[in-house]
Protein backbone atom coordinates (compact mmCIF):
# COMPACT_ATOMS: atom_id res chain seq x y z
CA UNK A 1 0.00 0.00 0.00
CA UNK A 2 1.10 3.63 -0.85
CA UNK A 3 1.93 6.02 1.97
CA UNK A 4 -1.05 7.70 1.20
CA UNK A 5 -4.17 5.86 -0.38
CA UNK A 6 -7.41 7.57 -0.94
CA UNK A 7 -10.14 5.23 -2.43
CA UNK A 8 -13.62 6.80 -3.02
CA UNK A 9 -13.45 9.47 -0.61
CA UNK A 10 -16.69 11.09 -0.39
CA UNK A 11 -18.70 14.16 1.92
CA UNK A 12 -21.86 15.47 0.61
CA UNK A 13 -22.43 18.57 2.43
CA UNK A 14 -25.78 19.29 -0.48
CA UNK A 15 -25.91 21.92 -3.07
CA UNK A 16 -22.89 20.48 -4.89
CA UNK A 17 -20.46 21.42 -1.73
CA UNK A 18 -18.23 18.74 -0.86
CA UNK A 19 -16.18 16.35 -2.11
CA UNK A 20 -17.07 13.52 -4.50
CA UNK A 21 -14.96 10.27 -4.84
CA UNK A 22 -11.52 11.55 -4.52
CA UNK A 23 -9.03 9.24 -5.16
CA UNK A 24 -5.08 9.64 -4.96
CA UNK A 25 -2.41 7.74 -3.70
CA UNK A 26 1.26 9.39 -2.61
CA UNK A 27 3.93 7.11 -2.36
CA UNK A 28 6.82 6.87 0.17
CA UNK A 29 9.01 9.64 -0.29
CA UNK A 30 6.99 11.32 -3.22
CA UNK A 31 5.97 15.24 -2.86
CA UNK A 32 2.56 15.75 -3.92
CA UNK A 33 0.85 18.49 -4.88
CA UNK A 34 -2.96 19.62 -4.83
CA UNK A 35 -4.11 22.67 -6.50
CA UNK A 36 -7.58 24.06 -7.11
CA UNK A 37 -9.33 27.72 -6.48
CA UNK A 38 -10.55 28.36 -2.95
CA UNK A 39 -13.35 26.53 -2.32
CA UNK A 40 -12.83 23.71 -4.54
CA UNK A 41 -12.20 21.34 -2.09
CA UNK A 42 -8.52 21.09 -1.09
CA UNK A 43 -8.84 21.93 2.28
CA UNK A 44 -11.76 19.25 3.21
CA UNK A 45 -9.48 16.71 1.97
CA UNK A 46 -6.96 17.64 3.63
CA UNK A 47 -9.25 17.28 6.84
CA UNK A 48 -10.17 13.97 6.37
CA UNK A 49 -6.61 13.10 6.13
CA UNK A 50 -6.26 14.34 9.33
CA UNK A 51 -8.59 12.56 11.05
CA UNK A 52 -10.61 15.62 11.97
CA UNK A 53 -13.38 14.32 9.55
CA UNK A 54 -15.48 10.86 8.48
CA UNK A 55 -15.70 10.63 5.34
CA UNK A 56 -19.45 9.51 4.37
CA UNK A 57 -18.09 6.71 1.97
CA UNK A 58 -14.49 5.80 1.10
CA UNK A 59 -11.39 5.81 3.10
CA UNK A 60 -7.76 7.77 3.81
CA UNK A 61 -5.25 5.11 4.51
CA UNK A 62 -1.69 6.70 5.59
CA UNK A 63 0.88 4.26 6.87
CA UNK A 64 -1.67 0.93 6.02
CA UNK A 65 -4.07 3.42 9.33
CA UNK A 66 -7.21 4.20 9.27
CA UNK A 67 -6.95 8.14 8.91
CA UNK A 68 -10.36 8.19 10.79
CA UNK A 69 -10.20 5.07 13.59
CA UNK A 70 -6.54 5.76 14.07
CA UNK A 71 -6.53 8.99 13.98
CA UNK A 72 -4.29 9.45 17.44
CA UNK A 73 -1.85 7.17 15.58
CA UNK A 74 -1.49 8.51 12.40
CA UNK A 75 -0.66 11.96 13.41
CA UNK A 76 2.34 10.63 15.37
CA UNK A 77 3.86 9.93 11.61
CA UNK A 78 2.92 13.89 10.58
CA UNK A 79 3.81 17.14 10.47
CA UNK A 80 0.71 19.26 9.99
CA UNK A 81 0.01 23.30 8.38
CA UNK A 82 -3.63 23.83 8.90
CA UNK A 83 -5.16 26.16 5.75
CA UNK A 84 -6.38 28.34 8.71
CA UNK A 85 -4.26 28.92 11.88
CA UNK A 86 -5.27 29.10 15.34
CA UNK A 87 -2.96 29.49 18.03
CA UNK A 88 -3.73 28.26 21.78
CA UNK A 89 -3.58 30.81 24.01
CA UNK A 90 0.27 31.14 25.21
CA UNK A 91 2.12 34.35 25.52
CA UNK A 92 4.98 34.36 23.15
CA UNK A 93 6.04 31.57 20.36
CA UNK A 94 8.37 30.13 21.97
CA UNK A 95 6.09 29.33 24.56
CA UNK A 96 3.87 27.53 22.07
CA UNK A 97 6.60 25.85 20.33
CA UNK A 98 7.56 23.98 24.19
CA UNK A 99 3.83 23.58 24.44
CA UNK A 100 4.02 21.46 20.85
CA UNK A 101 7.52 20.05 21.71
CA UNK A 102 6.15 18.45 25.03
CA UNK A 103 2.72 17.22 23.70
CA UNK A 104 4.94 15.47 20.92
CA UNK A 105 7.85 14.09 23.19
CA UNK A 106 10.29 16.01 21.53
CA UNK A 107 13.41 16.92 24.06
CA UNK A 108 15.92 18.19 21.29
CA UNK A 109 14.91 21.65 19.62
CA UNK A 110 18.20 21.96 17.66
CA UNK A 111 15.96 21.55 14.87
CA UNK A 112 13.75 23.69 15.68
CA UNK A 113 16.29 26.92 16.55
CA UNK A 114 17.82 25.87 12.65
CA UNK A 115 14.53 26.80 10.91
CA UNK A 116 13.82 29.63 13.17
CA UNK A 117 17.12 31.00 12.04
CA UNK A 118 16.42 30.25 8.12
CA UNK A 119 12.98 31.88 8.92
CA UNK A 120 14.40 34.81 10.43
CA UNK A 121 12.44 34.33 13.06
CA UNK A 122 11.55 35.72 16.54
CA UNK A 123 9.63 33.22 18.75
CA UNK A 124 9.82 35.47 21.63
CA UNK A 125 7.18 37.73 20.24
CA UNK A 126 3.71 37.96 21.61
CA UNK A 127 1.86 35.59 19.79
CA UNK A 128 -1.70 37.31 19.49
CA UNK A 129 0.29 40.13 17.52
CA UNK A 130 2.17 38.78 15.50
CA UNK A 131 1.62 39.61 11.65
CA UNK A 132 0.30 36.82 9.63
CA UNK A 133 3.66 36.18 7.98
CA UNK A 134 5.11 35.70 11.78
CA UNK A 135 2.44 33.47 12.46
CA UNK A 136 3.29 31.25 9.52
CA UNK A 137 6.65 31.34 9.96
CA UNK A 138 5.73 29.50 13.56
CA UNK A 139 3.21 27.29 11.87
CA UNK A 140 5.93 25.97 9.52
CA UNK A 141 8.70 25.62 12.78
CA UNK A 142 5.73 23.51 14.55
CA UNK A 143 5.07 21.40 11.54
CA UNK A 144 9.13 20.02 10.85
CA UNK A 145 10.51 20.49 14.02
CA UNK A 146 9.98 17.02 14.91
CA UNK A 147 11.85 15.59 11.74
CA UNK A 148 8.20 13.94 10.69
CA UNK A 149 8.11 11.21 8.17
CA UNK A 150 4.84 12.82 6.32
CA UNK A 151 4.02 16.71 6.12
CA UNK A 152 0.45 17.48 5.08
CA UNK A 153 0.68 21.20 4.21
CA UNK A 154 -2.24 23.28 3.52
CA UNK A 155 -0.97 26.53 1.98
CA UNK A 156 1.66 26.23 3.84
CA UNK A 157 3.21 29.93 1.96
CA UNK A 158 0.39 32.12 2.84
CA UNK A 159 1.68 35.51 4.25
CA UNK A 160 4.89 34.61 3.38
CA UNK A 161 7.12 37.11 1.49
CA UNK A 162 8.29 36.71 -1.68
CA UNK A 163 11.85 36.05 -0.29
CA UNK A 164 10.89 33.74 2.48
CA UNK A 165 8.84 31.50 -0.24
CA UNK A 166 11.89 30.91 -2.23
CA UNK A 167 13.55 30.02 1.65
CA UNK A 168 10.76 27.20 2.18
CA UNK A 169 10.73 25.92 -1.17
CA UNK A 170 14.39 25.51 -0.11
CA UNK A 171 13.37 23.69 3.16
CA UNK A 172 11.12 21.60 1.38
CA UNK A 173 13.64 20.21 -0.93
CA UNK A 174 15.84 19.44 1.68
CA UNK A 175 13.02 17.69 3.44
CA UNK A 176 12.37 15.71 -0.03
CA UNK A 177 16.15 14.43 -0.18
CA UNK A 178 15.18 13.18 3.24
CA UNK A 179 13.06 10.87 1.96
CA UNK A 180 9.96 12.57 3.20
CA UNK A 181 6.35 11.76 1.93
CA UNK A 182 4.90 15.62 1.50
CA UNK A 183 1.50 16.22 0.18
CA UNK A 184 0.73 20.27 -0.32
CA UNK A 185 -1.77 22.46 -1.00
CA UNK A 186 -1.23 25.48 -3.18
CA UNK A 187 -2.64 27.66 -5.26
CA UNK A 188 1.22 29.28 -6.89
CA UNK A 189 1.84 27.06 -9.35
CA UNK A 190 5.70 27.87 -9.95
CA UNK A 191 5.87 26.92 -6.39
CA UNK A 192 4.07 23.26 -6.72
CA UNK A 193 6.22 23.10 -9.91
CA UNK A 194 9.36 23.81 -8.69
CA UNK A 195 8.97 21.03 -5.20
CA UNK A 196 6.55 18.54 -6.56
CA UNK A 197 7.08 14.92 -8.17
CA UNK A 198 3.31 14.81 -9.33
CA UNK A 199 -0.30 17.38 -9.03
CA UNK A 200 -3.71 16.75 -8.96
CA UNK A 201 -6.53 19.38 -9.58
CA UNK A 202 -9.31 19.36 -7.49
CA UNK A 203 -12.60 21.42 -8.96
CA UNK A 204 -15.67 21.62 -7.69
CA UNK A 205 -15.16 18.88 -4.85
CA UNK A 206 -13.34 16.32 -7.99
CA UNK A 207 -10.04 15.30 -9.38
CA UNK A 208 -10.14 16.15 -12.95
CA UNK A 209 -6.65 15.50 -13.53
CA UNK A 210 -3.42 13.88 -11.79
CA UNK A 211 -0.29 14.72 -13.91
CA UNK A 212 3.82 14.25 -13.26
CA UNK A 213 5.12 17.46 -13.27
CA UNK A 214 7.86 15.98 -15.66
CA UNK A 215 5.21 15.48 -17.84
CA UNK A 216 3.97 18.79 -18.15
CA UNK A 217 7.79 20.75 -18.01
CA UNK A 218 8.30 18.01 -20.96
CA UNK A 219 5.46 18.89 -22.88
CA UNK A 220 6.26 17.18 -26.96
CA UNK A 221 4.57 20.24 -28.31
CA UNK A 222 7.18 23.36 -28.30
CA UNK A 223 5.49 27.05 -28.56
CA UNK A 224 7.89 29.05 -30.51
CA UNK A 225 7.41 33.29 -30.83
CA UNK A 226 8.94 34.23 -34.12
CA UNK A 227 9.83 37.95 -35.16
CA UNK A 228 11.29 38.30 -38.86
CA UNK A 229 12.95 41.75 -40.56
CA UNK A 230 10.17 42.06 -42.97
CA UNK A 231 6.84 42.23 -44.02
CA UNK A 232 7.84 39.58 -47.26
CA UNK A 233 9.30 37.18 -45.05
CA UNK A 234 6.69 37.28 -42.78
CA UNK A 235 4.13 36.89 -45.37
CA UNK A 236 5.75 33.76 -46.95
CA UNK A 237 6.31 32.02 -43.65
CA UNK A 238 2.77 31.91 -42.88
CA UNK A 239 2.54 29.32 -46.07
CA UNK A 240 4.50 27.37 -44.77
CA UNK A 241 2.73 23.84 -43.34
CA UNK A 242 2.98 24.89 -39.59
CA UNK A 243 0.18 25.06 -36.81
CA UNK A 244 0.43 29.06 -36.37
CA UNK A 245 -1.45 29.94 -32.75
CA UNK A 246 -1.00 34.19 -32.85
CA UNK A 247 -0.13 35.98 -35.60
CA UNK A 248 0.91 39.64 -35.18
CA UNK A 249 1.14 41.72 -38.57
CA UNK A 250 2.39 44.96 -37.67
CA UNK A 251 4.97 43.72 -35.73
CA UNK A 252 5.93 40.70 -38.16
CA UNK A 253 6.12 37.98 -35.57
CA UNK A 254 4.46 34.94 -35.46
CA UNK A 255 3.88 32.10 -32.80
CA UNK A 256 3.74 28.80 -33.74
CA UNK A 257 3.67 25.43 -32.13
CA UNK A 258 5.58 22.59 -32.99
CA UNK A 259 6.01 19.64 -32.15
CA UNK A 260 9.23 17.35 -31.09
CA UNK A 261 9.12 15.10 -34.17
CA UNK A 262 9.20 17.98 -36.37
CA UNK A 263 11.92 20.22 -34.63
CA UNK A 264 14.19 19.54 -37.36
CA UNK A 265 12.49 19.78 -40.49
CA UNK A 266 10.78 23.04 -38.80
CA UNK A 267 14.24 24.10 -37.99
CA UNK A 268 16.03 23.66 -41.63
CA UNK A 269 12.66 25.95 -42.87
CA UNK A 270 13.61 28.80 -40.71
CA UNK A 271 17.61 28.82 -42.37
CA UNK A 272 15.68 30.19 -45.04
CA UNK A 273 14.66 33.22 -43.50
CA UNK A 274 16.29 35.90 -42.06
CA UNK A 275 14.97 36.68 -38.66
CA UNK A 276 15.15 39.16 -35.49
CA UNK A 277 14.75 36.42 -33.21
CA UNK A 278 13.18 33.39 -31.84
CA UNK A 279 12.17 32.56 -28.09
CA UNK A 280 10.52 29.37 -26.97
CA UNK A 281 7.92 30.07 -24.73
CA UNK A 282 7.63 27.51 -22.05
CA UNK A 283 4.41 25.43 -21.30
CA UNK A 284 3.61 25.60 -17.45
CA UNK A 285 1.94 23.28 -14.98
CA UNK A 286 -0.25 27.34 -14.70
CA UNK A 287 -1.29 26.84 -18.42
CA UNK A 288 -1.90 22.95 -18.38
CA UNK A 289 -4.09 23.28 -15.70
CA UNK A 290 -5.88 26.77 -16.99
CA UNK A 291 -6.20 24.75 -19.78
CA UNK A 292 -8.39 22.11 -18.24
CA UNK A 293 -10.77 24.71 -16.32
Amino acid sequence: MSTIEIKNMTKDYGNGRGIFDINLSIEKGEVFGFVGTNGAGKTTVIRHMMGFLQPQAGYCFINGLDSWRDSAETKQYIGYIPGEINFPDAKTGTEFLKWQAELIGLTDMSYANEMIDKLQLDPTANLKRMSKGMKQKTAIVAAFMADPDILILDEPTTGLDPLMRVEFVNLLNEEKKKGKTIFMSSHMFEEVEHTCDKVALIKEGKIIAVKPTIEVKHNTDKVYKIAFSTSQDYQRFLSEPFTFIEKREDQYQITVTVNDQDINPFLRVLKGYPIQFITEIKYTLEKYFKSLY
